[in-house]
């Protein structure tokens, strides 16, 4: 398999930094033994803090899962920048840092796990089994960061959400803007508030949903106002089709 990261050492800094440029493995690591622990071993020889530059469309989510628990349980400090985008299996990434930043023209973007599958009827069944654990475990992560709800978090996820770095860091995806100085702050600070109730809650969650982009909405949105201005469709009810087709049978 091709290696899809690079450890490289900032002299400026001194500290290792880890490159994520493109997809995160575009083949499975689901069966294989070389490339995780290859992986494993590079990042077992870094000591101290690790910073990561993240830049990817997605790919494998074995690979994006293994390599989330590998930074979590790195000794030092990990702090994971976005400085393209993080898209898919590539969010899950971006996740496991101690301090998630973004750039401010960087994009995140989220949705349900997909995959191919062959079969009969059972073998679709246990695909869509999959798909649905996957999907579980993929919100764990989101979760931890950014405390959403749950069903917050799925719904966003069907709905493939695209958040600017401004939505993301509003969400919890991340947890500041990169370049972003004190005297001109890219998000101005927050003054101390009452911790609001769950209703609130929810009401906030809906407000910065819609400050995302999600395809499906938009989708949804263009039906609706196609469908409202269209003439109605003249057709045979249902029902006569219906006897219709019976009498053919004879």
């Amino acid at each position: 398999m091709k290696k899809f990261w690079d450890f490289v050492k900032n002299e400026d800094t001194s500290e290792t930094e880890l490159l994520f440029n493109g997809p995160i493995s575009e083949d499975t690591w689901w069966g294989d033994e070389v490339t995780p622990a290859m992986f494993r071993d590079e990042l077992s020889k870094v000591s101290g803090n690790l910073t990561v530059w993240l830049n990817s469309p997605g790919g494998d989510v074995f690979a994006a899962s293994q390599i989330y628990s590998m930074l979590k349980n790195h000794k030092g400090k990990v702090t994971v920048k976005i400085d393209g985008i993080a898209a898919s299996a590539a969010s899950v990434v971006a996740m496991a840092g101690d301090e998630t930043l973004i750039a401010p023209t960087a994009m995140m973007m989220i949705h349900d796990p997909s995959t191919c599958a062959v079969g009969n009827k059972a073998d679709m069944e246990k695909a869509i089994t999959l798909l649905e654990e996957v999907k579980e475990s993929i919100i764990n992560a989101y979760e931890t960061k950014s405390h959403l709800s749950r069903n917050k978090i799925a719904k966003m996820m069907s709905d493939e959400t695209w958040l600017n770095a401004k939505k993301a860091h509003e969400m919890g995806f991340v947890d500041g803007i990169l370049f972003a100085d004190k005297k001109n702050p890219f998000i101005p600070e927050k003054e101390e508030e009452e911790e609001p109730d769950e209703e609130d809650e929810e009401k906030e969650e809906d407000s910065l949903t819609a400050m995302t982009y999600s395809k499906s909405k938009n989708m949804t949105a263009f039906l609706s106002k196609v469908s409202a201005t269209a003439e109605p469709i003249k057709g045979t009810p249902i029902d006569q089709l219906d006897k219709r087709l019976a009498l053919l049978k004879y």
